[in-house]
């Protein structure tokens, strides 16, 4: 496995999400042991980046982690995230990133992952109640307690992202990125590189679609938030099947898997971008993970930039109105 470095934090070139082996996908939380399993396979594969939050489950993710990696911890940067949940009130699902919300919530962060310190602590969401240098001089706070090495946003804009780093450096932002959501590119990729903020690719796979294995909403059960996602229900998903079979073309030519094809696409975007793949079978981290040594001609890649956009928005318009603040 090849590493990289999210400004000064040396990573594997490709991490994994373990958000979907408790929370929000079809079959997540009903077997812990695989999921354990492939955590613990990715180690082995040298992946040493992991990265979850404090809402997955909520807080049942944080607790699985923690149990995956007794024996391990020092094997892995960990990232976790805090921030859309309320301690003093509200609860899940409330913005919260005011000092005394990230207080109460690192504490509670490393006693589930069982560790001393957290690697990389994102704000999960920009609160717009709470000015970003009030967050960030608590986060200063606790780099300079040792509880926190390296402080992080996701899904914040430019102006926010500017405004944090002046405070303290940001080593990574977090936000969605693959072949069907591209909306960084014209604004946040250009001021991270300016900035040398890392940038993490999260739903690097677009939540699955572009493996090619999902052909149908049927295969959702209720609890899965895709059921209700714009690009995963009718005429959207229809169209946007076309798109998983332009990968899936490309996979052929170069005798990969399309996962395999679109995390290489990503990983030619620019040398410090570091894709978070989730699943919770051994199987796809070891497929996932070999995509590390595909190589994309010019041509390929030029082909892929060119694939159609996605029809719908990639969330729903309350969580779309939560992204690039």
């Amino acid at each position: 496995m090849k590493h990289t470095t999210l400004r000064d934090l040396d990573v594997s070139r490709i991490g994994l999400g373990t958000m979907g082996m408790s929370f929000g996908y079809t079959g997540a939380g009903t077997d812990d042991a695989e999921s354990v399993r492939t955590i613990r396979r990715a180690l082995e594969l040298g992946v040493t980046f992991l990265d979850t939050a404090e809402i997955y489950g909520p807080y049942a993710n944080e607790e699985l982690v923690g149990r995956a990696l007794k024996g391990h911890r020092d094997q892995v940067v960990l990232a976790t995230k805090f921030g859309m949940i309320s301690h003093a009130y509200g609860g899940p699902g409330h913005l919260d990133s005011s000092p005394a919300n990230i207080r109460t919530a690192v504490e509670g962060s490393l006693k589930r992952l069982g560790t001393d310190r957290i690697d990389l602590y994102y704000q999960h969401r920009v609160d717009p109640n709470v000015p970003i240098e009030d967050t960030v001089g608590a986060l200063a706070e606790l780099v300079e307690q040792g509880k926190v090495r390296h402080i992080g946003l996701s899904e914040a804009g430019p102006d926010t992202i500017r405004r944090a780093h002046a405070v303290h450096p940001v080593t990574a932002v977090q936000s969605e990125y693959s072949l069907w959501t591209r909306d960084v590119e014209e604004r946040v990729l250009p001021v991270l590189r300016e900035l040398g903020i890392g940038f993490v690719p999260y739903s690097p796979l677009g939540h699955g679609f572009l493996t090619g294995a999902i052909r149908s909403p049927e295969q959702f059960d209720d609890t899965d938030w895709r059921k209700t996602n714009p690009r995963f229900t009718g005429e959207n998903f229809r169209r946007n099947l076309r798109l998983a079979d332009e990968v899936q073309a490309v996979a052929t030519e170069v005798g990969a898997t399309p996962a395999q094809v679109a995390l290489a696409w990503l990983l030619a975007k620019g040398e410090h971008i570091v894709p978070i793949p989730g699943t919770k079978r051994v199987a796809r981290v070891e497929e996932n993970i070999a995509a590390d040594g595909i190589e994309l001609t010019a041509e390929r890649i030029g082909k892929l930039d060119n694939l159609p956009p996605a029809a719908g928005e990639h969330h729903n318009e309350e969580q779309m109105q939560m992204i690039e603040r």
